[in-house]
């Protein structure tokens, strides 16, 4: 009885430990690090869509998606507020 508790309770606490470690994984994967910024403008009919990073970045960033994957962008670009403000205005005026 002891061995099928202590038994029961190490796989339950490697579970957990697992599940953790898979969350934190991929937290930080959507995380961007200075040198992943892209400096360039990017055309607004190749964005697919935009994702902020999680609270816990080191670096605030947006991940744009596009059509070959993502790039991290500074959310202070202006080329992203213009490109934020048109997309308000579209979805404000299609509602």
């Amino acid at each position: 009885m002891k061995i099928s508790l202590a038994l029961l309770i190490l796989l339950l606490a490697a579970a957990w430990t697992g599940s953790q470690g898979m969350s934190f994984r991929s937290s930080r994967a959507k995380c961007c690090s200075k040198e992943m910024f892209s400096r360039r403008k990017i055309p607004e009919a190749r964005i697919q869509g935009y994702q902020h990073t999680a609270p816990t970045c080191s670096h605030r960033a947006v991940l744009v998606k596009l059509p070959k994957g993502l790039v991290c962008v500074d959310p202070e670009e202006r080329w992203f507020q213009e490109y934020l403000r048109k997309q308000k205005k579209t979805n404000s005026a299609s509602t």
